[in-house]
């Protein structure tokens, strides 16, 4: 029989466009040959975009095929549970799909490693019941993986006051080797201790130790003191801290890819404009998306964007991020840190400015601005998150105009150099991968 690794993304675009790029890595880094089965949930998660990057995806590469779940259907209407305890019990009631799907596989091929998503906990059990080497994909980066190994201790050491952390505006969480992030900055599902979503991110981070590895979107250059603390143990107190294999950084590819997943295969009209600049002029400002039905006449001030048109663009919707941040005249980067777009900043070189708004990006931050020291942090009103229009002036010009940016920007291109310097020969994610392969290849 074949070797096969099969891999389980939990559902939204970013989860699986970063499984799908793992598993391209194997399939282009392996000497060894597998053939690589992405599980898919179909469900009221699902968008057109994924459909359409999927069916691109089938059809560029043969090594890489689906094996699509029966429909699942969840109430997405409830008013007492958050998006998040919603997504979690789907991905929950698909684990007897899971079990069935490994089984029947198991008869085709074997099966060399199951990878799943940090939010599908709950098909652990299933590949370690079959006897299946178990792996998580962390697509967040060093700092979020302590802080989530670490959080049933912080758990514990809560646990009496019975407050939830959006209700604690005075309280900074301590992580090890990181800084302290104040209790309403947590990541968003972990706000509300009486939502169902706690427990589930409690009963998944109880879980990560568990696997037989972890495999994490970064490289060690970039976050040496978060891989530290947690190759060292500390962030799991109680127990024994799986093997950690560093495999970044890994980004949707440049071209095609990026635009099928858009569902464009023109060159966007941004990248026109930016040719016309002069070279790191241009701050690519990203914190959000806007829907592309929205009239950006209405949105703006009066006249914003007929004042503004030569020195500046407004794109709704989406845009081709990644190619805009490689282009040279792009000279800053204003993101929401989301762990993705800071990969993608970390290739290009391009410094950055940090304005999180939920998930784990509060966390990011503060990795990326006080210990990483790779952006310049905004700051934000504790009550709402509000950041007025003078800060993220004052923090633009200070990325472009001031020495702590000239600082700032000759680090990022430093760390470009680094982020290269680990894919190649004798690397350090070249040498955790081959290591990882190693591991499948043991009878």
């Amino acid at each position: 029989m074949e070797d096969a690794i099969v891999l389980y993304p939990a559902p939204g675009i970013g989860h699986v466009v970063s499984m799908i790029e793992l598993g391209k890595l194997i399939l282009r880094r392996c000497s060894h040959r597998f053939s690589i089965t992405i599980l898919l949930a179909p469900g009221p998660f699902d968008t057109p975009a994924t459909t359409s990057y999927i069916d691109h995806i089938s059809q560029t590469n043969p090594s890489i095929s689906f094996h699509r779940f029966p429909y699942l259907s969840v109430d997405t209407s409830s008013s007492t549970r958050s998006h998040f305890a919603v997504l979690f019990e789907f991905i929950r009631l698909s684990a007897s799909n899971v079990l069935h799907s490994l089984q029947q596989l198991s008869r085709a091929s074997t099966i060399r490693a199951f990878i799943i998503d940090y939010f599908c906990a709950s098909a652990l059990p299933a590949g370690r019941g079959l006897g299946i080497p178990t792996y998580y994909f962390l697509t967040s980066g060093a700092a979020s993986v302590a802080a989530v190994l670490y959080f049933p201790t912080i758990h514990k050491q809560t646990e009496s006051s019975n407050k939830s952390f959006k209700d604690m505006p005075t309280t900074f969480i301590h992580f090890p080797g990181l800084p302290p992030l104040q209790a309403t900055r947590m990541p968003q599902p972990l706000l509300n201790r009486d939502d169902p979503a706690y427990d589930d991110m409690l009963y998944f981070s109880e879980l990560l130790p568990k696997s037989d590895g972890l495999v994490i979107n970064t490289f060690d250059d970039l976050e040496p003191i978060a891989l530290k603390t947690i190759r060292e143990g500390t962030c799991v107190p109680n127990g024994p801290t799986p093997s950690v294999y560093c495999i970044g950084p890994l980004i949707a590819d440049t071209g095609e890819d990026e635009s099928n997943i858009a569902g464009n295969k023109a060159r966007h009209g941004c990248l026109s404009w930016l040719d016309t600049q002069p070279s790191q002029s241009v701050v690519f400002f990203k914190p959000i998306a806007v829907t592309a039905d929205v009239d950006l006449n209405v949105l703006m001030p009066e006249g914003f964007l007929e004042r503004t048109k030569d020195r500046g663009m407004v794109v709704k919707s989406w845009a081709p991020q990644v190619a805009e941040l490689n282009h040279p005249s792009v000279g800053g980067f204003v993101t929401h840190c989301g762990w993705n777009s800071v990969l993608e900043a970390v290739i290009a070189g391009v410094p950055m400015v940090a304005w999180p708004l939920y998930a784990e990006q509060h966390l990011n931050k503060a990795a990326l601005v006080e210990v990483m020291k790779m952006a310049i942090g905004v700051e934000q009103r504790d009550e709402d998150m509000f950041v007025s229009g003078a800060e993220v002036e004052r923090r633009v010009r200070e990325l472009m105009e001031c020495e702590e940016g000239r600082e700032l920007r000759e680090r990022s291109r430093k760390m470009r150099e680094m982020a290269l310097a680990a894919w190649k020969d004798g690397g350090s994610s070249t040498t955790a991968l081959a290591k990882f392969a190693d591991v499948w290849n043991q009878d």
